[in-house]
């Protein structure tokens, strides 16, 4: 194995979220004034944290967001969530290669730790990530573009940044983990790899990463 730690992010590279999140993201937006379509959410916000929204529509339009925005929100995307989320497909087989191997792995992801915990609780996932493997925007001052979340997660797992290998999706994520001095591996199943930016290598299918982390 090349690397000491696999850190994945968590919606659209554990969990099938991206489109569930994205599209009630864009509606709700819409309703609040904010005329957003799906497209529009998934080129502004995806891989970023909820605070991401918040700063691009005060930037746009000089409108905060209701102070119950977050809530009604996560209430909206966990609804979705309960009704249809779906591990992504084959990550289980990934995380059962990396366990039989003694590589250690965890997760870290912009979205809260309710939102992580919900999710995993939903498509069985909760059962490879113990709380000590879950790491969230919110355990840091910046998410994602900027490194802290995976520096963070790395400092704790006792690993050099050099040493871990990112999986992700987002340009976001991509951007995070190449200004932590870590190998990134961009799933494409959103997002092609020419628009992730600069990735060690692009993958479509979850059957493809253990030949490419080793």
């Amino acid at each position: 194995m090349r690397y000491d730690l696999v850190i994945f992010d968590n919606d659209g590279v554990l969990v099938d979220s991206e489109p569930l999140s994205n599209t009630v993201l864009a509606a709700y937006l819409t309703e609040l004034g904010h005329p957003t379509t799906y497209e529009d959410s998934l080129r502004d916000y995806m891989g970023g944290a909820l605070h991401r929204v918040h700063d691009t529509i005060l930037e746009r339009t000089g409108q905060r967001l209701p102070e119950s925005f977050d809530t009604d929100f996560h209430a909206r995307v966990f609804a979705a969530f309960a009704r249809e989320l779906k591990p992504v497909d084959g990550v289980g087989d990934v995380l059962a290669w990396l366990k039989e191997s003694g590589t250690p792995y965890c997760v870290a992801s912009s979205g809260s730790h309710e939102r992580i915990r919900f999710g995993h609780g939903v498509t069985g996932l909760d059962r490879w990530f113990p709380e000590d493997r879950v790491f969230s925007a919110e355990d840091v001052g910046r998410g994602k573009p900027a490194p802290d979340l995976f520096l963070h997660a790395a400092d704790v797992m006792g690993v050099p940044p050099e040493r871990c290998a990112v999986v992700e999706d987002s340009p976001l994520g991509v951007q995070a983990a190449r200004a932590a001095g870590m190998d990134v591996y961009g799933f494409t199943a959103m997002t092609p790899a020419a628009g992730l930016g600069p990735v060690t290598a692009g993958f479509g299918s979850m059957a493809e990463l253990p030949d490419l982390l080793r």
